[in-house]
């Protein structure tokens, strides 16, 4: 029997890649998005991946939501979040709705459906989390402040929660990519992604797929011993 994983913000970019390579490495994925997409559509229409909507700053129907679909599909294996917002701009000329939002999608969406996915893990007597950061959790970036604060956060939710989930069989990671030519990076401006290149020893950005090869190594029986922890996949700009 294929074991289950969900994959939030899964309609693109580096959630579609991870979709993608789960299928292809014999999982059976929930991809979930705001909107469907027509490469997640024929991802879904060419593998065991289902497409399900739902918007995760909802944060009041999650636990509904996650009830139907254990119905639906069984006991999740494994849970990647993944989905995310950034805005690029100085803190104080944001609006307090889009630091609301930020926080509530980026974070307080991921810690809340961890929880109620946990409990079927629980069950099963065996799980994964990943947590998807950023390496601008430790770098700092200009302009992403308030990014930056949610995919920190993560990274201390993670570690703790691995403590609280180690000995039901459950292992909760963090990945940290660095930046990757996604829909996100395209709306920054052409200098920072030639700063962000230049720190980097091959010159170029993350691929979206080594990010995916590195979640799927998480999910796999050989990444059993590894949590609480951070892998990083900058392409060397952090060293």
């Amino acid at each position: 029997m294929k074991k289950i994983v969900m994959v939030t913000g899964a309609s693109k970019g580096l959630g579609l890649a991870i979709a993608s390579r789960l299928a292809k490495d014999g999982f059976k994925v929930i991809a979930v998005a705001r909107s469907n997409s027509p490469a997640l559509k024929k991802l879904c229409d060419d593998s065991h991946v289902y497409f399900e909507f739902f918007d995760l700053s909802n944060i009041n129907k999650i636990h509904s939501w996650c009830s139907e679909l254990t119905k639906n599909y069984g006991r999740l294996y494994g849970l990647v979040n993944n989905a995310a917002i950034g805005s690029d701009g100085i803190l104080g000329t944001m609006h307090d709705c889009e630091i609301d939002d930020l926080l509530k999608v980026n974070l307080q969406s991921p810690i809340v459906l961890s929880k109620y996915v946990s409990r079927s893990m629980m069950l099963n007597g065996t799980g994964r989390i990943i947590n998807i950061s950023s390496i601008i959790a430790s770098t700092g970036f200009s302009g992403l402040s308030v990014y930056a604060a949610t995919k920190a956060g993560l990274i201390g939710f993670s570690k703790s929660l691995s403590r609280e989930l180690g000995k039901a069989g459950i292992t909760v990671n963090c990945v940290a990519p660095g930046y990757m030519e996604t829909d996100m990076t395209k709306g920054m401006q052409l200098h920072k992604i030639q700063t962000i290149k230049k720190r980097s020893p091959s010159g170029k950005l993350v691929s979206v797929e080594s990010v995916a090869a590195t979640v799927s190594f998480l999910l796999s029986d050989e990444g059993e011993m590894i949590t609480g922890t951070t892998i990083t996949v900058d392409a060397g700009s952090t060293a």
